[in-house]
């Protein structure tokens, strides 16, 4: 059906920019742009569902940049999944924000308001984008958008870590240019389509790996496949809740939602597999969930710890997806947002703790947890999930994604996802162990943060738990992630 409700869903907190930068000596109504953007970016999502749940596709075409090459905007299943997430999750930041960044004295608030508007504005066009010049265009203008904010803070650290992640994301973005030229080239086509694009295009094996090397290279940074990973610890000089932004609801995500839809609609489950480019994908996902675990482990540094705890999850999106089956590919798709909700609360978590009391490393904070019981209970359930303990939602995905390895005869994945679930443990355990367990250092009259960081937080660790309990409340998360994946793998005849 032809709507305009994925345009003015996208491009709603794009017209809130012009308001928050004239609002920029008003805090007070520069901010209550920013969350009426987010609220209203959410409940035009939401209005788009009822077409999902009765099995119709909302779309509009913008214009066409060449004949038959239109930037078009469709919101399909999957699309509506990711934009649910993302402009959900918006909303608790950008109330977290508002605490974080007076709490923490941040300057240059306005361009800080500003680019997260249009981040969610370019992570909402990568959720709707219908044909893969749509998707490239906007990937871009997330990279562009994301660049001020993690160089927000303007010192050399920063800095540095701004450069490093253009390098590699402009560098991404190369590939990208590259491999959608290419599949244009020998298959007609850009439009996303279940089961792939190649599928009886008659392309050369040696055009289908380079192809599929390329988007490897261009969706795999921002989705943390090592070695293309190292620019995301280093953003964690980026404010806190930029880093939620980072790993929890916008950048990395849109690499994993780019990897799904270059594994499902792009190549196609059957040519995945004809030409093992699967194998490829599994080897790095199932590489890169190990190590990064194992880095976690030597991080003091809270952010930094999380931030490779984000690089080992990503892969089991990418690995679930790698695995074409029916439940691999539902529980990769359960991950994402299962992983977004418990991440998201870690993030928080830590921002609080910074804000609050200018701890940054886990060796700081014996006996947090009576001071800060609220953050520091909120902190145990997201890292909980995380390991795979019941019934928080990161153990159904991690259980369906188990399922799926099962289902394919696949035993080292399985392996993988059980070592990893262990290892998730380890490094998060003792954060705990010191938070509630040891003697408090120095927190005589300490308290909790801002109500402004303290409730979103506490918001998403029950959301994290009523998800895990109940995997279709609100949303049909679960039903999506079903129908996306039986659509996908059938399609593609495997």
């Amino acid at each position: 059906m032809e709507s305009l409700l994925p345009v003015l869903a996208v491009f709603t907190a794009a017209l809130a920019v012009p308001l928050i930068l004239i609002s920029g000596s008003r805090p007070n109504v520069r901010e209550f742009w920013t969350i009426l953007a987010a609220a209203i970016k959410f409940l035009l999502v939401l209005s788009i569902l009822p077409y999902v749940w009765s099995g119709k596709i909302l779309q509009s075409t913008l214009f066409e940049i060449l004949p038959g090459i239109p930037i078009l905007l469709k919101a399909d299943t999957f699309g509506v999944y990711f934009a649910i997430i993302a402009s959900g999750l918006w909303i608790f930041t950008s109330f977290y924000s508002i605490g974080y960044v007076r709490g923490a004295g941040e300057k240059h608030q306005t361009r800080y308001f500003a680019s997260f508007a249009l981040c969610l504005t370019a992570t909402l066009g990568i959720a709707f984008s219908g044909n893969l010049v749509t998707f490239l265009l906007f990937y871009e203008m997330l990279t562009l958008s994301t660049y001020p904010l993690v160089i927000h803070k303007e010192t050399k650290k920063a800095i540095d870590a701004g450069r490093k992640y253009l390098a590699y994301t402009l560098t991404a973005g190369v590939l990208l240019v590259a491999a959608v030229g290419l599949t244009y080239y020998y298959t007609g086509s850009i439009d996303f389509q279940v089961g792939g694009l190649f599928r009886d295009s008659g392309t050369p094996l040696v055009a289908i790996v380079a192809i599929f090397l390329l988007f490897l290279g261009a969706v795999g940074v921002k989705a943390g496949i090592m070695p293309l990973h190292s620019w995301l610890p280093a953003a964690m000089a980026a404010p806190t809740p930029v880093s939620s932004l980072l790993h929890a609801v916008a950048v990395v995500k849109s690499g994993v939602f780019g990897i799904i839809r270059v594994v499902g609609f792009v190549f196609g489950p059957e040519v995945m597999a004809q030409f093992g480019l699967n194998q490829i994908l599994m080897i790095m996902a199932g590489s890169t969930i190990i190590l990064a675990s194992l880095l976690a482990f030597q991080q003091d540094n809270l952010k930094k710890r999380l931030a490779y705890s984000t690089v080992g999850h990503l892969s089991y999106i990418v690995l679930g997806a790698a695995l074409l089956t029916e439940l691999g590919m539902q529980g990769a798709i359960m991950h994402i947002a299962a992983h977004a909700t418990m991440k998201i609360t870690l993030f928080f978590a830590a921002g609080a703790i910074y804000v609050n009391l200018h701890r940054e490393n886990i060796s700081q904070l014996n006996g947090i947890g009576k001071a800060m019981p609220w953050t520091m209970s909120a902190f145990a359930i997201g890292s909980m999930g995380l390991a795979g303990i019941p019934p928080i939602n990161g153990f159904l995905s991690k259980w369906y994604l188990a399922l799926g390895s099962l289902q394919g005869d696949m035993l080292a994945p399985l392996f993988i996802f059980i070592l990893s679930g262990l290892l998730n443990l380890g490094y998060f355990f003792p954060v705990v162990r010191r938070a509630f367990f040891e003697k408090p250092e120095g927190l005589e009259g300490k308290g909790e943060a801002s109500p402004l960081m303290v409730v979103p937080l506490t918001v998403t660790a029950i959301l994290s738990v009523l998800l895990g309990l109940f995997p279709n409340l609100f949303f049909k998360f679960f039903d999506m992630a079903v129908q996306v994946s039986q659509s996908l793998i059938r399609a593609g005849g495997v």
